[in-house]
Protein backbone atom coordinates (compact mmCIF):
# COMPACT_ATOMS: atom_id res chain seq x y z
CA UNK A 1 0.00 0.00 0.00
CA UNK A 2 1.37 3.49 -0.52
CA UNK A 3 0.78 5.32 2.47
CA UNK A 4 2.25 8.75 3.46
CA UNK A 5 4.26 8.55 6.90
CA UNK A 6 1.47 10.65 8.38
CA UNK A 7 -1.30 8.30 7.22
CA UNK A 8 1.06 5.15 8.41
CA UNK A 9 1.24 6.90 11.65
CA UNK A 10 -1.81 7.54 12.02
CA UNK A 11 -3.24 3.66 11.91
CA UNK A 12 -0.87 2.49 14.61
CA UNK A 13 -1.87 5.95 16.92
CA UNK A 14 -3.56 4.58 20.16
CA UNK A 15 -6.84 7.05 19.20
CA UNK A 16 -7.21 5.15 16.14
CA UNK A 17 -6.83 1.60 17.71
CA UNK A 18 -8.88 3.13 20.43
CA UNK A 19 -11.54 4.31 17.77
CA UNK A 20 -10.98 0.97 15.75
CA UNK A 21 -12.40 -1.22 18.48
CA UNK A 22 -15.15 1.07 19.50
CA UNK A 23 -16.27 0.47 16.37
CA UNK A 24 -15.78 -2.62 15.69
CA UNK A 25 -17.73 -3.56 19.04
CA UNK A 26 -20.51 -1.34 17.68
CA UNK A 27 -20.88 -2.87 14.56
CA UNK A 28 -21.51 -6.62 16.43
CA UNK A 29 -18.26 -7.59 15.12
CA UNK A 30 -20.14 -8.65 11.77
CA UNK A 31 -19.23 -7.17 8.15
CA UNK A 32 -21.78 -4.79 6.90
CA UNK A 33 -21.59 -5.54 3.06
CA UNK A 34 -22.08 -8.97 4.05
CA UNK A 35 -24.74 -8.25 6.80
CA UNK A 36 -26.33 -6.01 3.95
CA UNK A 37 -26.74 -9.33 1.85
CA UNK A 38 -27.87 -11.89 4.17
CA UNK A 39 -24.69 -13.24 5.04
CA UNK A 40 -22.86 -13.32 8.40
CA UNK A 41 -19.19 -12.79 8.56
CA UNK A 42 -17.51 -12.51 11.72
CA UNK A 43 -13.75 -12.52 10.25
CA UNK A 44 -11.24 -15.13 12.05
CA UNK A 45 -7.42 -14.88 12.86
CA UNK A 46 -6.21 -15.37 9.39
CA UNK A 47 -8.39 -12.98 7.73
CA UNK A 48 -9.99 -10.41 10.26
CA UNK A 49 -12.69 -7.20 9.44
CA UNK A 50 -10.43 -4.46 8.51
CA UNK A 51 -12.32 -0.68 9.37
CA UNK A 52 -12.50 0.75 6.09
CA UNK A 53 -12.35 4.77 5.49
CA UNK A 54 -15.06 5.93 3.04
CA UNK A 55 -12.83 8.98 2.42
CA UNK A 56 -9.51 7.49 2.12
CA UNK A 57 -7.40 9.42 4.30
CA UNK A 58 -4.58 12.05 3.19
CA UNK A 59 -1.89 14.00 4.43
CA UNK A 60 -4.37 16.86 3.41
CA UNK A 61 -8.10 15.19 4.93
CA UNK A 62 -5.98 13.56 8.35
CA UNK A 63 -6.48 16.62 10.96
CA UNK A 64 -10.44 16.43 9.97
CA UNK A 65 -11.64 14.20 12.72
CA UNK A 66 -14.87 14.05 10.56
CA UNK A 67 -13.01 12.38 8.14
CA UNK A 68 -10.35 10.25 10.14
CA UNK A 69 -12.44 9.15 13.37
CA UNK A 70 -15.67 10.04 12.32
CA UNK A 71 -18.23 6.64 12.36
CA UNK A 72 -20.55 8.21 9.88
CA UNK A 73 -16.67 7.92 7.52
CA UNK A 74 -16.10 3.82 8.71
CA UNK A 75 -17.36 0.83 7.22
CA UNK A 76 -16.75 -2.35 8.82
CA UNK A 77 -15.49 -4.89 6.57
CA UNK A 78 -14.23 -8.28 5.88
CA UNK A 79 -11.03 -9.20 3.81
CA UNK A 80 -12.82 -9.79 0.59
CA UNK A 81 -15.55 -7.26 0.68
CA UNK A 82 -12.47 -4.79 1.61
CA UNK A 83 -10.71 -5.55 -0.93
CA UNK A 84 -13.14 -5.16 -3.71
CA UNK A 85 -13.67 -1.64 -2.54
CA UNK A 86 -10.21 -0.57 -2.46
CA UNK A 87 -10.12 -1.86 -6.00
CA UNK A 88 -13.34 0.10 -6.93
CA UNK A 89 -11.20 3.27 -5.59
CA UNK A 90 -8.00 2.49 -7.64
CA UNK A 91 -8.40 4.59 -11.07
CA UNK A 92 -8.28 2.63 -13.60
CA UNK A 93 -4.70 2.28 -15.60
CA UNK A 94 -4.69 2.44 -19.54
CA UNK A 95 -1.18 0.80 -19.31
CA UNK A 96 0.90 -1.78 -17.80
CA UNK A 97 4.91 -2.65 -17.22
CA UNK A 98 6.23 -5.73 -18.15
CA UNK A 99 8.94 -7.15 -15.97
CA UNK A 100 11.49 -5.45 -17.98
CA UNK A 101 10.19 -1.71 -17.09
CA UNK A 102 8.37 -1.32 -21.27
CA UNK A 103 5.14 0.53 -20.49
CA UNK A 104 2.18 -0.77 -22.54
CA UNK A 105 -0.82 0.84 -23.82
Amino acid sequence: MNRSPTVERFYTSRAWRKCRADFVKSKGRMCEECWANGIIETGSRDRPLEVHHKIALTDQNINNPAIAFGWDNLQLLCKDCHDKKKDRAQPARRWTVEPDGRVIL
